[in-house]
């Protein structure tokens, strides 16, 4: 397939909400696997549509690729069921920030439910980093980006290394 590229905050796109995907064609089923071709080619553990220019709510995942444990995931229309009371600080990265790591605060447990390319309905639970990447994700299709989870100061200084980088 195809190694997409990602776009890079601040591009507008990554400030849109995504529409829902209406039917499972050949052009989402080739969009979904140039996306993991893309995520594994960028060494990263989730994409979202929006991250290279297309505004489905789609986003592929493998948490464990790079430690041998290959278990890749593509999300169409991705819902947050559930989300739990308790909250963790993980340190995040972002394809589209890249440079960028951050300590984003966020519910430690969540249950999802998408649609997959074969049209199947699945409900998950994920914890820890699989809960953090299923977040991260859907906040991409929602149109926000780790920079939108950090108070004032560290937002700022962090957008200065990322612009110092550029």
């Amino acid at each position: 397939m195809s190694v997409l590229d990602i776009v890079l905050w601040p591009d507008a796109r990554l400030t849109e909400t995504c529409v829902q995907v209406e039917e499972i064609t050949q052009e989402i089923r080739t969009l979904a696997q140039d996306m993991l071709d893309t995520m594994y080619a960028a060494k990263g553990r989730g994409l979202a549509a929006s991250q290279v220019g297309s505004l489905r709510r789609l986003f592929v995942m493998d948490i464990g690729w790079n430690e041998g444990k290959s278990d890749p995931l593509v999300c169409i229309n991705p819902m947050l069921q559930e989300i739990g009371e308790e909250r963790t600080v993980l340190e995040e990265g972002c394809l589209s920030i890249p440079g960028v790591l951050a300590e984003v605060n966020r519910p430690a447990q969540v249950q999802m439910v998408w649609s997959s390319l074969e049209g199947g309905r699945y409900v998950q639970s994920f914890d820890g980093f699989g809960a953090a990447c299923v977040q991260h994700e859907i906040d991409h299709l929602d149109g926000i980006v780790t920079f939108d989870h950090l108070e004032a100061d560290t937002r700022a200084a962090l957008i200065a290394q990322y612009e110092a980088a550029q």
